[in-house]
């Protein structure tokens, strides 16, 4: 009884201090921290158990000096089997119910039934010099920079409101090797994820070429990117902070180098961010009109303005994607 009363209070601390995830940046967190302590919590005593029942095994029936006889034969104990049977199968019973309402909760099921209900089929780039980074360049504005619309003239002095109720909605796009964010109600594209503290996100996943999958381990989220294929994954920030994105998914020979970061700020700093790239969006339109006929340009003239703020350098670019023998169509 004692070493059963010792088993539990060993158990239940570890699995309530083991320190093994990291910050608990999301609300979704919470809940899965909780089941990974339980998970925590129930191992820890079945790795006591059974082991311990091996050391005493091997102290108290080790073989004694001058004993040649064999160990007293056994055939069977059914109770003892059906106990050891059943233990496990209400134990796993117990996590599958658990696992359930936890995903239930943080909205997979409904993610996952909207994204298979709103499948639709996503264009390919071709497979040019530098067309995986241009990829998203070319959905997010007009296909000739001439003929795109004046922008609309932004005030330094306006504040930007987060539109009305629900999830705020943040378009994401992998492709080798980066991701873009795109905010549809402001048109700002950026290559790092910027989230307001205390609202829901809606993110919406797309590929360009191949499989990835967006993974922010502070948020405990893990969604694939499909081409061809939407999906989405909704979270709410908890803490302020910069985290680390990962692609999760094997994509290609510099997938390890396929990082950015979310930014989780206060409301009033993300009005003040989105603010300053609605700003900067606008101005940079207006010089891209400005010049000549992006048709007429290269792949490197076309990405100059873009690259930096990805966080790419003119060298990855050429590493990349080196230059290529242009086919021309008949």
């Amino acid at each position: 009884m004692l070493a059963g009363i010792a088993l539990t209070l060993v158990s239940l601390w570890y699995g309530q201090n083991h320190g093994l995830m990291p910050l608990e940046g999301s609300e979704e967190s919470l809940p899965i921290d909780s089941l990974f302590n339980l998970m925590m919590t129930i191992g820890t005593g079945l790795f006591l158990l059974v082991q311990g029942v091996i050391v005493v095994a091997v102290l108290r029936f080790r073989r004694r000096q001058g004993d040649l006889a064999d160990g007293p034969y056994i055939e069977g104990n059914i109770p003892l089997e059906i106990l050891w049977t059943a233990i496990p199968a209400v134990i796993v019973m117990i996590l599958a119910v658990y696992s359930f309402e936890v995903y239930r909760q943080i909205g997979g099921l409904g993610a996952m039934d909207h994204a298979m209900a709103h499948a639709q089929p996503q264009p390919q780039m071709a497979r040019l010099a530098g067309a995986a980074i241009a990829a998203p360049l070319a959905e997010a504005s007009p296909t000739s920079l001439a003929d795109a619309p004046s922008p609309e003239p932004v005030l330094s002095d306006a504040t930007y409101q987060l539109p009305g109720d629900g999830p705020y909605e943040i378009q994401a796009l992998g492709l080798q090797y980066a991701w873009i964010f795109t905010y549809p109600d402001t048109g700002v594209v950026t290559g790092e994820l910027h989230v307001p503290v205390g609202r829901e996100v809606l993110l919406k996943i797309n590929a360009q070429d191949v499989l990835h999958a967006f993974w922010v381990p502070e948020y405990r989220l893990k969604q694939d990117a499909i081409p061809g294929r939407p999906t989405e994954i909704r979270f709410t920030p908890r803490t302020a902070g910069e985290y680390p994105v990962i692609c999760a998914e094997l994509c290609g020979p510099y997938h390890g180098a396929m990082k950015t970061r979310v930014i989780a700020h206060s409301p009033q700093e993300f009005a003040a961010w989105m603010q300053e790239q609605q700003v900067a969006s606008a101005s940079g339109l207006e010089q891209a009109i400005a010049t000549a006929d992006p048709a007429q340009r290269s792949v490197e003239q076309i990405l100059a303005p873009h690259i930096e703020s990805l966080g790419i350098s003119p060298e990855v670019l050429q590493q990349l994607h080196p230059p290529m023998v242009h086919a021309h169509a008949s």
